[in-house]
């Protein structure tokens, strides 16, 4: 059987910030590899390089050491989302998922029923004309990442997406994400979508990812590469399992 080779790798990357002394070390000597429609959460304390990191990866950021390698040679098409959702406000559900191809000239016809299969599938359906002051935080997140899978990402990249919701909302959201990621996996051959996501939250973690990668205070480097081997699909209910108590303590321990 032939190994897949990984989308991404990562070799000894150091990023370090200008400032008034030697600089301000944000991750040092960080090596990891994604494989292809893996599920990856990065979990670690404030100022421990997270959002640094994927930063990196979606190319904002160069690093000051090391090496970001993607598995083809080529710069895979990125999504990425951030804690807040960034709509504009002047635009409707429908037009602000449309808007990256309308930024490549897409020919609008089909940019919209896109848009609309990605309005179906984040469980928007009947919300293509609301404004975004018209949704709520959680329906506003969905919008925006329907918004970054609508150019077909092979990476997408995920900041922290539900931390400014209500906790309710927040738990709902595992469960939305976990669906639509399963969603885009591979149909008669074609590519699902790999994710990277920023957490501060184990639960969270657990419930999403296939591997957690643990981050220490800065400068960050990686303390734990955890597999997170609960089955598919997912459930709220598998956080009361002594299994999934066993793997949050070894999350916990390595966060210190």
């Amino acid at each position: 059987m032939t190994e897949i080779p990984p989308i991404l790798t990562v070799r000894n990357l150091t990023v370090v910030f200008p400032d008034n002394n030697d600089g301000l070390r944000a991750l040092e000597d960080v090596s990891f590899e994604v494989c292809p429609q893996e599920f990856i959460c990065v979990l670690g304390p404030s100022g421990s390089g997270k959002t640094t990191l994927l930063r990196v990866l979606a190319g904002l950021y160069s690093p000051t050491t090391g090496e970001v390698e993607f598995g083809n040679g080529r710069t895979p098409r990125i999504g990425m989302v951030f804690q807040q959702s960034n709509l504009m406000p002047w635009r409707t559900a429908i037009d602000n998922i449309m808007l990256p191809l309308e930024l490549k000239n897409a020919d609008r016809v089909t940019a919209r029923a896109r848009a609309q299969e990605l309005i179906d599938l984040v469980g928007l359906t009947g919300f293509e004309s609301a404004l975004p002051r018209d949704l709520s935080g959680g329906m506003a997140q969905r919008v925006a990442i329907a918004r970054a899978l609508i150019h077909d990402p092979d990476l997408l990249l995920l900041d922290e997406p539900f931390g400014s919701l209500d906790a309710l909302t927040r738990e709902r959201m595992w469960m939305e994400l976990s669906r639509i990621w399963q969603a885009r996996q591979p149909a008669l051959g074609s590519p699902g979508k790999t994710v990277v996501m920023v957490t501060h939250s184990i639960e969270e973690s657990l419930l999403l990812a296939d591997r957690v990668l643990v981050l220490t205070q800065r400068p960050g480097h990686i303390r734990l590469d955890l597999e997170v081997d609960l089955p598919r699909p997912r459930k709220e209910e598998m956080r009361y399992t002594t299994h999934f108590g066993k793997l949050a303590k070894k999350l916990k321990d390595a966060i210190g």
